[in-house]
């Protein structure tokens, strides 16, 4: 296992209106094997969508996106490209919003968050930038044309993360996250080298 890193939680979300892609701060979260409890987002299960193509639409698969996990330091990041005052993380439907880890996107597939209450997070991949979410964020600059369109290109590597949680537990926001990265593994389709 690597060194790990820390941070800290700045915010804590939930998004209890299926169709609303925005979230809402609360003081703390119940996180269980579902999720986070009162979110949208939670389940064991969710329908395959264009985010899993090998699957027909609607089959049933195991929900590795029950958490959206963003940073502060990615999202002013954002904002300075888009050239707006900020973004929050709650008009980006995140559940966490996180600072002091170092670009929090390009984090790999099986990093764990570990919060002190118990709860455990375990990174699934990228949460890629979407028009969607860009809508969410003209809501709130009307009259700046194509925001949408601009803010995929200036999120790309920004937008934050999505996950699933490994272990129940309690998060709240001030919480210290400890952050253990997977050790690399280099992969070749190669011959197996001799012993």
């Amino acid at each position: 296992m690597s060194t790990p890193l820390m941070g800290r939680t700045l915010r804590v979300l939930i998004g209890p209106e299926p169709k609303n892609l925005v979230t809402r701060d609360v003081p703390e979260v119940k996180v269980s094997l579902e999720g986070f409890m009162g979110d949208r987002h939670a389940g064991l299960t969710r329908k395959a969508d264009v985010r899993t193509p090998w699957f027909p639409r609607g089959t049933l698969v195991r929900n590795t996106r029950q958490v959206s996990i963003v940073s502060l330091e990615e999202l002013e990041l954002i904002a300075e490209a888009l050239g707006v005052p900020q973004v929050l993380a709650a008009w980006l439907g995140a559940n966490l919003e996180l600072a002091g880890v170092p670009r929090l996107t390009q984090l790999p597939p099986g990093t764990r968050l570990f919060f002190p209450e118990d709860a455990t997070l375990v990174v699934d991949g990228e949460n890629e930038p979407c028009r969607k979410a860009g809508r969410a964020l003209e809501a709130h600059y009307t009259g700046l044309e194509g925001l949408s369109g601009r803010f995929v290109k200036a999120a790309h590597q920004r937008r934050g993360l999505v996950g699933w949680v490994e272990r129940p537990g309690l998060i709240r926001p001030g919480d210290k996250v400890r952050v253990v990265v997977p050790q690399a593994v280099t992969y070749s389709v190669g011959p197996a080298s001799p012993e």
